[in-house]
């Protein structure tokens, strides 16, 4: 067994001494704040007592060929990505964690991801920096790629420690850091309905884009519909705080049936507008943020098919208000879904970033409160904008209501017939 020392932490907090695979293992859940599952997770390691600095975690690729190149990204992220901190890497831990499919084993697993180990460890070398542990956990044991001595290390692997009694377990218990249960739980609770209830989510996404979709493409009917979706989620959010919380799965359902499908559908699609969703990224701290997390995953549980793309707005304001409030784990679980809806999103992508670099997140809450303030200073000195719309627009060239029946604009089901639309794509002028 390799014997080093591992401090969870800088010299003036509480350390904790890890020693060799075993510790290393246990220790895995509270550094990340929830229970791997299919992920490859590197940790960087500082100084000549190894304390945990940066760490980064990405879906195992399914196919070997993707196994190259994702172990050179990886490795420069997260080495480059410690410097720009100002701390380059002495060394790197590697977890690789996968449960077993049917009919296979953990061993099996263990030897399956043994060539992508190897990649993932050429690569940190490459960079001269040495990885001191590579670790694959499957099927509660766990196995050793850098120790070659099977009296410690034996080829079925070792038991993982019962939860809760080790070191680690008690440390963290003193700390009041919490295990959030495994990734795949954590990403259920923000995955679109698969109930009876998403048939009636589509229509009323269906109907709702119609109506909006014309309105967003008009400078001022996008301003009322930013109003409107603004004053529809306090709404909402109100009365999201005003029911009970109890046990995170009942408190979803919950959540869900306090929604109704039109309500859901008009803040979905307003959110698609960069200003309606950067407005409502305000809400983050005090009373308003816990409620507003609340919608936010309702919603991102809202986006069904075909309007999953939809969810990369709902998923990012839930992992930032996680974030301003401290929950780094479950920031990172919302942030990493909305990249995996649209990895082009470009709110999503400036904060996973920020998340995993460390950063803190007052510099934005900072910028968002003034954007507040001057907001509302210009209300305060604004003239009234029904005197402003009789004095610049003629009543000859103001815009008519759309009549009812056959000159209404499509139903994006009718789209979806015709060809002349793609609903499931977001309807915002921009990616974010």
């Amino acid at each position: 067994m390799n014997q080093h020392h591992e401090s969870t932490g800088p010299a003036d907090e509480q350390q904790i001494t890890l020693r060799g695979p075993a510790e290393l293992a246990d220790a895995l859940p509270y550094l990340m704040g929830f229970h791997p599952n299919d992920s490859v997770i590197m940790v960087a390691l500082h100084g000549g007592r190894g304390r945990f600095g940066g760490r980064l975690r990405l879906g195992i690729p399914q196919s070997p060929q993707e196994w190259a190149p994702v172990a050179e990204q990886l490795a420069e992220c997260l080495i480059k990505g410690s410097e720009r901190r100002g701390e380059r890497p002495d060394a790197i831990v590697i977890f690789l964690c996968q449960d077993p499919a049917e009919g296979e084993s953990g061993s099996q697993i263990m030897e399956r991801l043994r060539p992508f180990a190897q990649r993932l460890r050429t690569a940190c070398g490459e960079l001269d920096v040495p990885v001191l542990e590579a670790l694959c956990i499957s099927d509660g044991r766990y196995w050793s790629y850098c120790c070659p001595d099977g009296r410690c290390c034996p080829a079925e692997g070792n038991q993982l420690a019962m939860p809760g009694t080790s070191v680690m377990a008690a440390a963290a218990a003193y700390a009041g850091i919490q295990v959030r249960g495994t990734l795949r739980e954590m990403e259920a609770r923000l995955a679109p309905l698969t109930t009876s209830a998403a048939a009636g989510q589509q229509r009323a996404l269906d109907s709702a884009g119609a109506e909006l979709v014309p309105k967003l493409l008009d400078e001022e009917g996008r301003e009322d519909v930013a109003r409107e979706t603004l004053d529809l989620a306090r709404l909402l959010m109100k009365r999201l705080g005003e029911a009970p919380v109890t046990t995170p799965s009942a408190s979803d359902i919950g959540d869900d049936g306090l929604i109704g499908h039109d309500e859901a559908a008009a803040v979905i699609l307003g959110l698609q507008d960069r200003e309606t969703r950067d407005r409502a990224a305000e809400w983050m701290e005090g009373p308003e943020a816990d409620s507003a997390l609340r919608l936010w995953r309702a919603l991102s549980r809202r986006c069904v098919a075909p309007y999953e793309e939809h969810a990369a707005a709902p998923l990012t304001l839930a992992g930032w208000v996680s974030w301003s409030t401290g929950d780094e784990p479950g920031a990172r679980v919302a942030l990493g879904l909305a990249l995996r809806i649209d990895p082009m999103y470009t709110f999503a992508q400036l904060l996973h970033e920020a998340c995993n670099q460390g950063l803190d997140p007052e510099t934005l809450r900072r910028c968002l409160r003034g954007e507040r303030r001057v907001r509302a200073g210009r209300r305060g000195h604004r003239p009234d904008r029904s005197a402003r719309q009789r004095t610049a627009r003629p009543a000859a060239t103001r815009r008519k209501k759309t009549p009812s029946g056959s000159a209404r604009p499509e139903s994006a089901a009718a789209r979806r017939r015709s060809g002349t639309g793609t609903p499931g794509r977001r309807v915002s002028q921009d990616d974010g």
